[in-house]
């Protein structure tokens, strides 16, 4: 069974916490793609089987829950230990301790748009939730903005999934390239601060 028959065949049968439960799944486990996911439920609803706005409550509900596992992760961190770790093995992490604190001064002005912003981006999606940990950013404040960031990515995947109805899968076709290029550009940048990092 592939994937894609794993996530139609626990949709069918757990209908809205199906979709939940994957969107949770996603965000803590990225190789499991949203785009997947909502535009298959988005389908369902064009066929009368799910509510749209339900789907996109449920998608935004797993989505946010998971996003807070990572922000956990990034808390567990904290800016201390970063900032220890950066001092002994900047190189690893291409920081020193004073862009660890520049990082910190500006999550602080700029991490609520950023935490949005960047739950809108493939592969991003997953990872902005760990600096938000790291740098500390009012859970609350994590929550709402994240939970505004995957409403506007997964009502725009399910109205996707509703618009081309059989078709869903072709959203796959146009977000896979995205999502190469931003991981290369990732790759490239960290490898390329890597080669030229001085302590």
């Amino acid at each position: 069974m592939t994937m894609f028959d794993w996530i139609t065949q626990l949709i069918d049968r757990a209908g809205y916490i199906g979709v939940a439960l994957m969107m949770f799944v996603e965000s803590v486990f990225p190789p499991i793609p949203s785009w997947l996911v909502m535009p298959l439920a988005g389908f369902e609803a064009s066929a009368g089987r799910f509510s749209p706005v339900a789907v996109v409550l449920a998608g935004t509900i797993g989505s946010t829950l998971g996003a807070i596992c990572w922000y956990m992760v990034g808390r567990l961190v904290g800016v201390e230990r970063l900032t220890r770790f950066a001092a002994r093995h900047g190189h690893w992490v291409t920081m020193t301790p004073a862009e660890v604190d520049r990082a910190d001064r500006w999550f602080d002005r700029h991490g609520a748009p950023a935490v949005m912003l960047g739950r809108v981006v493939p592969v991003v999606r997953t990872f902005i939730s760990i600096p938000a940990g790291v740098f500390e950013m009012n859970l609350r404040q994590f929550i709402l903005f994240t939970a505004i960031g995957d409403a506007i990515w997964n009502g725009m995947l399910t109205t996707a999934g509703y618009l081309l109805r059989a078709q869903y899968d072709q959203v796959r076709d146009y977000i896979n390239p995205v999502a190469s290029a931003v991981l290369a550009v990732a790759i490239t940048t960290y490898f390329v601060r890597a080669l030229t990092w001085k302590k």
